[in-house]
């Protein structure tokens, strides 16, 4: 019996016969790179009570990971496509467990920013090495099927996150989110060599590396920006990085468009069908990560779940995720992308509007509903367009269209989170505003409160502390009610926060959807097309 699977997937005359569990190898190794930023959000905490983190050092130690994770996947995909594509994955996911190793061992913000990051840079050879892998393996009529388990993982992922890392918070300390990793990472990298079989372009020149290098410095550059203005103001900082992207996107347009060999064919973007797709998985992420963000923190600091009740409260998401999958692997053959994509898309944009409902007084069975019409939602809408994408990609160039939709997904994914929680942040602070007024608090502490919901609920119970120590019982009796009512505005003008968030999502969620539908080809215009290419 062979340990290394040796013969390359394009000499095989007939399908590989051990494809599907190829393809549990590539899901597993889709899964712990989407859990390591699901993770985080309910490990935050402790690792800024322990690091002593500053709001801006947490926000970089999340988004340290995801500005290389964005700019490295185009070029990473070309490079895997022309040298090797199971080892663009191998490496990927040695350098991923390399950076989940050190993450566990520093003690610092700078050190785990830096770590973050080079998991950033495993994830970036991963992530498109997985959706390459799928394409070259699965014969084109299986490709549908194994792309809504691929999507159905990356749904499954979003949930089980906050749930095995709030699972190891029970016991052990942040640093276990960070090594958990690693032996997951080092089943997928034997699973890789003995199951997925060694792919790469049969045909494929030189790479165009000044057109990568271009992507890199747009990409990222835009990815900052995301991060930075909405987050902690447009500066010197977020202005400048807004001129480097626009400026290397043009460069990057006006290189790709010139050169005989493009990492990226530019005009693929002329195609309804090419842009309709990306469009909605970036919008989709868009909402999801979005709403993912603040939904972790009211069922953690309102509702008041422990990280792994959190994460279990979630579960509903995922289960709706494989059920949503399961309807488009239906549908979408006998109805057409287009109908099942603007249907998830609309039911995403349903499952915001409920949300808008949530006020003080709301439990968890207020989310319950918008958390299983979310999940069936992007079982919906993902898999077709992540199906289209690939298959507008020739055999030479399954890598860089990975890259392509996986950076569409990591962009919604970073704007909704800066743009929602931004919204978030103004809303709840001017919510809080309101709420305390007659509290009593002072105007320092209120600032402090309308940092976060965390930090509002610290102040209630630093007046609380001060009130089981006064001597007096007139003042213990004032500063126990002050902590009352401070408890209280903070969780209604949290509560008001997310209502007020969530509509903002909601439109966006809904104008593109109508855009969508309308980019999105017809079943009859799509069969034309595919009948011209023949």
């Amino acid at each position: 019996m062979r340990l290394v699977m040796n013969e390359p997937v394009e000499r095989m005359e007939r399908p590989y016969a051990k494809r599907w569990w190829a393809l549990l190898v590539l899901c597993l190794s889709l899964l712990i790179i989407v859990m390591a930023n699901t993770a985080l959000t309910v490990a935050a905490p402790d690792m800024t009570q322990d690091l002593g983190l500053t709001s801006s050092d947490l926000q970089w130690v999340i988004d340290g990971y995801t500005v290389p994770y964005a700019a490295l996947m185009l070029l990473l995909g070309a490079i895997g496509d022309k040298y090797s594509r199971r080892g663009a994955l191998v490496l990927g996911l040695v350098v991923f467990g390399a950076g989940s190793v050190a993450g566990s061992l520093v003690g610092s913000s700078t050190g785990v920013i830096a770590a973050r990051a080079v998991m950033g840079v495993g994830a970036a050879m991963i992530m498109p090495a997985t959706l390459s892998l799928l394409a070259a393996t699965f014969p084109r009529a299986e490709r549908a099927k194994a792309i809504v388990l691929w999507t159905a993982t990356a749904g499954l992922a979003i949930a089980a996150g906050p749930l095995v890392a709030g699972a190891l918070l029970e016991n052990h300390g942040w640093a276990s989110t960070f090594l958990i990793n690693v032996p997951v990472a080092a089943l997928a990298i034997a699973g890789a060599l003995a199951l997925v079989p060694p792919s790469k372009a049969a045909r494929h020149g030189r790479i165009d590396y000044a057109g990568g290098l271009l992507s890199v410095v747009w990409t990222g550059a835009l990815v900052y920006m995301i991060i930075q203005g909405p987050h902690f103001g447009w500066d010197a900082k977020a202005v400048g990085a807004a001129v480097v992207a626009g400026a290397g996107l043009i460069a990057f347009v006006a290189w790709e468009l010139r050169h005989p060999r493009p990492v990226l064919d530019v005009r693929r973007f002329l195609d309804r069908g090419f842009a309709g797709s990306n469009l909605a998985v970036a919008l989709f992420f868009l909402a999801v990560f979005g709403a993912f963000y603040y939904l972790t923190q009211h069922l953690q600091f309102v509702l008041g779940y422990d990280p792994f009740d959190t994460g279990v409260r979630m579960l509903p998401l995922a289960g709706a995720v494989f059920v949503g999958s399961a309807l488009t692997g239906l549908l979408t053959p006998r109805l057409g992308m287009k109908v099942t994509v603007t249907a998830g898309m609309a039911l995403g944009t349903l499952a915001l509007a409920l949300l808008t409902r949530v006020d003080a007084a709301s439990g968890y069975g207020d989310f319950v509903a918008p958390l299983v019409i979310l999940g069936v939602a992007i079982g919906l809408a993902l898999s077709p367009c992540t199906d289209a994408i690939m298959g507008a990609f020739p055999e030479s160039e399954l890598g860089v269209g990975g890259a392509v939709n996986d950076t569409s997904l990591e962009l919604g994914g970073s704007l909704g989170i800066a743009l929602l929680g931004s919204v978030l942040a103004s809303s709840y602070s001017s919510h809080l505003a309101d709420a305390a007024h007659g509290t009593g608090l002072p105007a320092a502490a209120l600032e402090t409160a309308q940092d976060s919901v965390g930090a509002g609920y610290a102040v209630a119970q630093g007046v609380a502390d001060k009130a089981a120590h006064a001597t007096a019982p007139e003042q213990a009796a004032q500063l126990a009610e002050g902590a009352r009512r401070m408890t209280e505005a903070v969780g209604s003008a949290f509560s008001d926060a997310v209502a007020h968030t969530s509509l903002v999502g909601a439109v966006i969620l809904a104008v593109g959807t109508v855009l969508v539908a309308v980019l999105l080809p017809g079943r009859t215009a799509r069969a034309a097309a595919r009948t011209e290419d023949r």
